[in-house]
Formats: C-alpha cells, sequence, structure tokens
C-alpha cells in the first residue's frame, strides 16, 4: 500500500509540473517557425529522410498538439529535427527551460546486453546488473521504442547515447514505454544469476548523472561497476586530454587522445613532438593510438598528428601502427581517422566509428520563439574521402568489442588485440585485395579468398554485400 501511494504522489508531482506553461497556438507557432527555418536554411540536411516525410510528420504533430502534455510536444519536436540523422543535429531537450528528470544510473550497452555501469549509492544492489525490462517492456523494444527520439547518426552512435534516454521518465512515456508518467520507474534486472525488480526515483529535475566520457567513475555517492584494485590504460589520468605509457614487455606505446583540442598542460603539437621523439630513441615496435572515448573537438588540431605519423618510418608500416576507434569517435576525430585511412597504414581495431566517413557538422544554435528550446542544425559538410567511398562509419580492420565481464575486470580485449597482433601480411583493404587479384586473372585464388575472407570475424563489419554488387555493376558498365 505504501509504494502504491509513493507511486500515486510521485505521478501527481510530475504530471502538475508537466503542465504546460505555453498554449496551444505559441507550441503550434514554435513548430511552424522550426518548419520554415529548415526549408529555409537548411534544406540541405535533406539527404536520409525526404521534404514530403518531415512535412507529414510536422502536420501530424501540429493536430495533436492540443492533446498533448508538455513534455510529448518537446519529445515530438525532438523526434522531427532528429529525423534527419546527423549527430550534430538535434534538439536541446535535456537543458531547455522545460529540464527534463533523469534515473539515478548510468546504461551501457555490453557485447551482451545493457547493463547499470553506474548508480547512485541508494541504489548499490543494482549495480552491474543486467537489464531485461523497462516497467515490463523488454529492453530490445525500450530501445527500438527511443530510437526516434534519438539523433543517430547510425547504430554506433545509438549505442554510445541510447543509455541517455532510456533514463529520462518524460522519454519513456512519449514514446511508449511507461504508460503513466511519473518520476518512479520501475525495472527488471537480473545480476548474479537471479532476476529482481527495483523501483529508481528519479534525480530532481535539471540534475543530471555525473559522467565522463560516457561513463560514471566511482566518486562519492557514485559508484562504477568496474573493480576499483585496477585501471585499464583507456581510463587512466582522465583529467588530461592525452597521455601515453611506454609497455617495454610488448616494445610498444600506448597514447590514449580523447579530445581534439589542447591539454591545458601542453598543447597538441608539443605533446606530439615529445611522443614522436620518445618513439624515435626508444626501442618501440609498434604505436596504439586509442581514440574509442574521442567525441572530438577541433579538427584543425589534427594535422600534427596525422603528420607524425607519415614523417614516422618506424610507426608508419602495417602492423606497428593501430588505431582504438569505437562507438564514440565522433566529430573532428572522425575527420582524424579519415586522414589517417587516407594517408597512413594504420590498423583500425575495435568497433565501427559514431559518425558517417563524410557528415554535416559545426551546427548553428535555433532558439524556438515562444518556448526558448534550442535547436542545433548542422551548416557544415565535411568531406575526406570521396563520395563513392561514404559509408555509415569508418569500419575496424579488426572488430572487437567488450563484454560486461571485460569491463567488470579491468580487461582490454581490444588493446589485447593490437599488442598480440603478428600477421605482417594482413590484408589492410579487402576489396582492393580481391580486385587486385582479379585483374592480374587468378580467378581460382579469387573465389577461395573471397570465400574465406567474408567468413572471417574480424571483417564483419566490412560491407561485402555492397562491394561486390558495386564491383559487379563497374566491370558490367566497362
Amino acid at each position: 500500500m505504501q509504494k502504491l501511494i509513493l507511486l500515486l504522489v510521485s505521478c501527481f508531482v510530475l504530471q502538475a509540473a508537466a503542465q504546460s506553461t505555453l498554449t496551444t497556438k505559441q507550441w503550434q507557432d514554435d513548430l511552424k517557425f522550426l518548419q520554415e527555418t529548415i526549408h529555409k536554411d537548411y534544406s540541405f540536411l535533406f539527404k536520409k529522410t525526404t521534404k514530403e516525410a518531415f512535412d507529414a510528420e510536422v502536420e501530424t504533430l501540429y493536430k495533436n498538439i492540443p492533446n498533448l502534455q508538455e513534455h510529448e510536444i518537446v519529445i515530438g519536436l525532438a523526434r522531427l529535427v532528429s529525423s534527419f540523422k546527423y549527430g550534430h543535429t538535434g534538439l536541446g531537450f535535456r537543458d531547455q527551460p522545460h529540464s527534463f528528470h533523469q534515473l539515478p544510473f548510468n546504461l551501457y550497452q555490453f557485447n551482451d546486453g545493457v547493463y547499470i555501469q553506474g548508480v547512485h549509492k541508494d541504489y548499490q544492489q543494482a549495480l552491474g546488473a543486467k537489464v531485461i525490462a523497462i516497467a515490463g517492456v523488454p529492453i530490445e523494444d525500450a530501445l527500438k521504442a527511443i530510437y526516434p527520439v534519438v539523433p543517430a547518426e547510425n547504430d554506433q552512435f545509438f549505442k554510445a547515447y541510447s543509455g541517455m534516454y532510456l533514463s529520462s521518465p518524460e522519454v519513456l512515456h512519449a514514446q511508449g514505454v511507461i504508460k503513466e508518467l511519473s518520476t518512479t520507474v520501475e525495472f527488471t534486472l537480473e545480476k548474479d544469476g537471479k532476476t529482481f525488480k527495483q523501483a529508481f526515483n528519479a534525480l530532481p529535475s535539471g540534475e543530471r548523472v555525473p559522467t565522463t566520457y560516457s561513463l560514471v567513475q566511482q566518486d562519492g555517492d557514485w559508484l562504477d561497476a568496474r573493480e576499483q584494485n585496477n585501471t585499464p590504460f583507456y581510463l587512466k589520468q582522465l583529467d588530461k586530454k592525452y597521455y601515453f605509457e611506454y609497455l617495454p614487455e610488448y616494445k610498444t606505446v600506448y597514447v590514449r587522445h580523447s579530445e581534439i583540442q589542447d591539454d591545458s598542460s601542453e598543447n597538441i603539437p608539443d605533446f606530439y613532438n615529445r611522443l614522436f621523439n620518445f618513439t624515435d630513441s626508444n626501442d618501440v615496435e609498434r604505436l596504439v593510438l586509442d581514440v574509442r572515448l574521442n567525441g572530438g573537438g577541433n579538427n584543425y588540431k589534427n594535422k600534427p598528428i596525422v603528420t607524425g605519423i607519415i614523417k614516422s618510418e618506424k610507426i608508419n608500416k602495417v602492423g606497428s601502427f593501430f588505431v582504438i576507434i569505437g562507438r564514440r569517435t565522433f566529430s573532428a576525430c572522425q575527420n582524424l581517422v579519415n586522414e589517417l585511412s587516407n594517408y597512413t597504414n594504420a590498423i583500425f581495431i575495435g568497433e565501427p566509428t559514431g559518425e558517417n566517413v563524410n557528415f554535416y557538422g559545426d551546427n548553428n544554435r535555433v532558439e524556438l520563439p515562444n518556448s526558448k528550446i534550442p535547436a542545433y542544425l548542422s551548416f557544415a559538410w565535411w568531406q575526406d574521402k570521396p563520395q563513392w567511398e561514404n559509408d555509415d562509419w569508418l569500419a575496424p580492420h579488426i572488430a572487437v568489442d567488450m563484454s560486461f565481464e571485460d569491463y567488470k575486470l579491468n580487461r582490454d580485449p581490444v588493446l589485447d588485440a593490437a599488442i598480440s597482433f603478428s600477421d605482417d601480411n594482413y590484408i589492410l583493404n579487402p576489396m582492393e585485395y580481391l580486385t587486385n587479384l582479379f585483374l592480374t586473372g587468378e580467378i581460382e585464388k579469387l573465389k577461395s579468398e573471397s570465400a574465406k575472407i567474408v567468413k572471417e570475424s574480424k571483417y564483419r563489419f566490412f560491407n561485402f554485400e555492397t562491394q561486390f554488387n558495386k564491383a559487379g555493376y563497374k566491370l558490367l558498365g566497362s
């Protein structure tokens, strides 16, 4: 009975807070302003959706506004802006005057499910638990439900940031995951072989779970599922934007670079000058550059990184230079890995990046006149590769991801793959390799190599079907 009373009070408080301070006409005017602004100044964004589809959704939302709660209107606007599917283009509803709530945990999608990576100490029993369902809705269905709200450039971007949306009661309600808007949401969890239910109470409006590079660090009231007796290299010295460490037993220099901005203690040119001086004067056989946490910054600062690699005869060869990429590799860091792909012999390891190879970035802040909600609309097209080489992401040459147990026990299978790499004849570009076999008339070898390569797990992010189709049509056309 007490639990029911608390739930009813929670619903009443949130419903009262959700009452719109704007009239129906004001919300509709904001919607029309957004529609007109996009058509007038940002029509080039209509690449992954059409003007007709966008306008149809505007019309539907316009008609529904009189019957919607405020948060449902805001999420409706968010869906519209997110329909362009560019990560830099989204609605700033998390920081706007109608700020939403957040549940007191951080979710992370590992290769074996969605887990509670970090949580407030009041819910310690849920730390490290696997999420099975939200309000009875299976986690897979909940993810599908919130997908339209996320400005997901690709599935990797969605993996990186979907947890923020799953932890918002307003988003969960607007997308039909929870039936009633409430600051209390019940999750079905699994831990140590047992399934249990846990009700979470949202943080006060405007408060956020403290994360660093999408992860909660154990500190004060906040707990991390990772064992604290050791720290993997990619999570060391997070107070610095970059650092390097020599691993003498592997003759390897490891670099974690997590923002394309100058660190206050040492700027990027000086850091990489010091790094390459070290590799030149010490017994170094390979360099691992880890940008899996790197969400970007200023791509004009990429030059000393790229040119330094190009100039290094010791490092710039197959089997000596490895770049770890992942779901947070984005924006100016997407530019960086594109350039490393174009001009160096880098072997990419890990997960695909969170951004398209060529993409719209650099947004303008456009404030809706009545609600004052900011829409961030991209205006700059970044193209580092020819248009026929554009793709949903930059894929790794060697695909490696992480389980929750890996994270919990501080294992890093991605770095391990780089350190243990031993194939001096590794095929960096399988399609180029297969094409050369065709051009030199080695048809039987082409057949056997094609059948073998497409089955190898390390190439699982390489889109062979599309590439084979392109090659076939090119052959027919010639």
